[in-house]
Order: structure tokens, then sequence, then C-alpha cells
């Protein structure tokens, strides 16, 4: 398991309505989505079933069903992935900071599928916190630095 904290700009319902845009727009709010593999397959009022992946390690992709809960959580539960097992999850909370922005609580929960994602698995173990933290705060969802077509304004924009 993988666990961070990261501080955001943003105000926490902003991070969580562009955690939950799921239109054509999402590669552009989460860059480490690869829009050649972004899929949504259904979606409800507080789920999705999405397959995303990065070009990672030769190609990375999960079948993910992301659920919400309106209190401030978003978890993903791996349906079907070529490098994690079923059940896998990541989970982030966002609540609001007294000086304006929002701290972000990220827990990460994946079992690698082969030998390459097992080795993966022991890197990210070791790296996976900071590179994640990282990762994280280059997304325009978190760090408010918005392409002009994707910046999550309405629910309207949601597929």
């Amino acid at each position: 398991m993988i666990q961070f904290e990261v501080k955001s700009p943003m105000e926490p319902e902003a991070v969580l309505e562009a955690l939950t845009n799921f239109s054509e727009h999402r590669p552009e709010l989460w860059p480490a989505i690869d829009p050649k593999v972004y899929r949504v397959h259904e979606m409800t009022a507080s789920s999705a079933l999405v397959t995303e992946g990065t070009d990672v390690m030769g190609g990375i992709w999960a079948t993910e069903l992301y659920e919400w809960d309106g209190l401030g959580m978003v978890r993903a539960t791996i349906q079907e992935s070529n490098f994690w097992h079923p059940g896998g999850t990541w989970e982030l909370t966002a609540a609001r900071l007294s000086g304006g922005g929002s701290i972000l609580k990220v827990t990460r929960n994946r079992r690698p599928k082969n030998a390459k994602s097992y080795v993966f698995e022991v890197m990210m173990r070791v790296v996976g916190a900071r590179i994640l933290a990282r990762e994280l705060l280059k997304a325009p969802a978190v760090s408010g630095r918005f392409p002009k077509l994707a910046r999550p304004s309405s629910r309207a924009g949601r597929v």
C-alpha cells in the first residue's frame, strides 16, 4: 500500500469535479491518461466504468470502476488490467484547507499480475509515494493550470 498527501491551490470541490469528469477532456485534466486508451463504458450519477492507461513500461491499462460519495472521496477499483489483479484500488479524499485550497490524501493498493508488474510494484513501494505525488501535482486539475477547453466549470460538461 502506498499513501501520500499533497496540497492543492484548488478547492476540494473543483478537484473532485475534475476527478469525476469523464468527458472527452479528461486526458487534458489528467495528462498521465493516454487519450488513445481512454474509454468510458458506462456512467451513473455516482459511478463510472472507465478504461485508462499510459505508455509507461510498454503500456499499462486498467478498466476501473470509479465511485464517489459526494462527501469528498473518490475510489477506483480495478475490474480488469494487463498489469494488476482485479480488486486493487486507489482512493483520493479532498478536504478544505483553512487558508484556501485543499489537502488531497491518496491511498493506493494494487496487486501485481505478472513479473513485470511485480518489479514495478517493488519499485513503487520504495519511491512510489514521491513519484505519484509529483505526477498528481502536475495535473491541471490539481495545479489549477487548466488547458483552455478542459476547465471543469460545471457538471454539464460531463458524459
